[in-house]
């Protein structure tokens, strides 16, 4: 995939990501209506930040350490807004299933590209 596809899918993920946690409960987009249950929207998190870490982990190559605080940043960063959102409540917990759902992807895609061949320099 070329470096500029991964840019333009990390942002559109991150945008996506942004708007979840932003909109209010009305406009947030659920999978299974209204009245999901907890664990649907654990998954949610933890799948979207997984898929965000997955997508960093790829533009930065051998820099776990830099996708993990930027994962981590986002998810912290995100979270402190949501206090300004009237009708939106963060919470610690939201922040961890974040997290580790980012740290699982940057995991992930570097376990991935552990076995891929390197172009030849």
């Amino acid at each position: 995939m070329r470096r500029n596809h991964l840019i333009a899918a990390a942002v559109i993920c991150l945008a996506l990501i942004v708007y979840a946690t932003l909109a209010k409960l009305a406009g947030r987009p659920a999978l299974m209506g209204h009245a999901e249950a907890y664990w649907v929207v654990v998954i949610e998190r933890f799948s979207a930040y997984g898929l965000l870490g997955f997508l960093l982990s790829f533009l930065l190559p051998g820099r776990v350490k830099l996708a993990c605080a930027f994962v981590l940043a986002v998810a912290v960063g995100l979270e402190v807004l949501q206090a300004v959102t009237p009708d939106r409540d963060p919470r610690f917990i939201d922040v961890l299933q974040k997290a580790a759902g980012g740290t699982v992807g940057v995991l992930l895609a570097q376990t991935i590209l552990a076995f891929l061949p390197r172009p030849p320099s």
